[in-house]
């Protein structure tokens, strides 16, 4: 298709990480049109130029718009992401992660959408892992609901494209952060912390603080998707033929996370430590080498991410 017939959905469109998804496909030049229901996203993350459609993912309405809509491609990022809400409400979780899906990929069918981008979770899908940094051939042992949802996704998705054809790409995000992060997610460490210290408040780390997770900047993630919308897949077989890491490969401990956000920052703010959370991963970092040796290159290390990331807290209260 020529660039200016591009058109790509983006689901979740107007929240922390779909609306730097949908920048990222404007900056590229296709037509992107935003699908939300703001009940996390929020209009004004959207730039000039994305069209936005009110809508719940489960909706007639939202399988009419990608049925009609001329989409080549859907970049899937509405979910619910809280695992202590999947833990509680196991069938919430799975009527907005897997039924939701399905109405999206049955009006993709009916569509012609070329290509299906699905967000899984790099953090939850493989479980504990014995082998770090993680491949995309290890094994999946979820320990939640949103987990568990998360891979069914991808199950799926390796069905419609065996049985109906339907292109698809998997991107398992590590812990994703960047602006517009929102502080009162669970997800949101980095948005947490740098709103403390900002405000001067101490921060509260769960448990001795050396458990890691793999940070990756939400503008890396961003250009993950634009990439995936290109990738030669077509001799792919399995699901994880399809899957992709989207991470640094490097273990950051909370503890090491907080210090260097308080250097970004430039002061200091004391730390306290709580019981640590029943549950809670103690390590994880994901291997991206798959998706660097089809051109990704992350733009910069972690400190450049925190320090963009502090200065957009900052600038929220100007």
């Amino acid at each position: 298709m020529a660039r200016e017939g591009r058109r790509v959905l983006v689901t979740g469109g107007a929240g922390f990480i779909g609306s730097h998804v949908c920048d990222a496909f404007a900056a590229d030049g296709w037509s992107v049109t935003a699908l939300d229901d703001l009940s996390s996203g929020k209009e004004e993350n959207l730039s000039t130029g994305i069209d936005l459609v009110v809508a719940d993912i489960r909706s007639p309405e939202a399988a009419t718009l990608i049925r009609d809509g001329g989409f080549e491609v859907v970049s899937h990022h509405a979910a619910q992401i809280d695992v202590r809400i999947s833990v509680e409400r196991p069938d919430h979780d799975a009527s907005i992660n897997i039924m939701g899906l399905l109405n999206l990929l049955e009006a993709a069918v009916s569509g012609g959408v070329r290509r299906f981008l699905y967000v899984s979770s790099g953090g939850v899908v493989y479980g504990e892992p014995e082998d770090l940094p993680v491949s995309e051939t290890a094994p999946k042992q979820p320990l939640s609901p949103y987990g568990v949802s998360k891979l069914t996704g991808e199950h799926y998705l390796h069905f419609y494209r065996q049985i109906h054809g339907l292109e698809s790409v998997s991107l398992r995000y590590s812990n994703v952060f960047g602006p517009r992060q929102d502080p009162h997610g669970e997800a949101g460490v980095v948005a947490i912390f740098g709103r403390s210290i900002l405000e001067g408040r101490q921060l509260t780390i769960f448990g001795d603080g050396e458990q890691t997770r793999d940070y990756v900047y939400v503008g890396d993630v961003a250009q993950a998707n634009v990439l995936s919308a290109r990738l030669d897949v077509s001799d792919s077989k399995t699901m994880d033929d399809v899957a992709f890491n989207v991470g640094t490969g490097l273990e950051t401990s909370v503890n090491e996370l907080a210090s260097a956000l308080m250097t970004v920052a430039g002061r200091e703010v004391l730390v306290e430590h709580a019981p640590e959370r029943p549950g809670e991963l103690l390590r994880n970092c994901l291997d991206a080498a798959k998706l660097e040796g089809k051109g990704w290159r992350r733009a910069g290390v972690l400190e450049d991410g925190l320090l963009a990331t502090y200065e957009w807290i900052a600038g929220e209260d100007r």
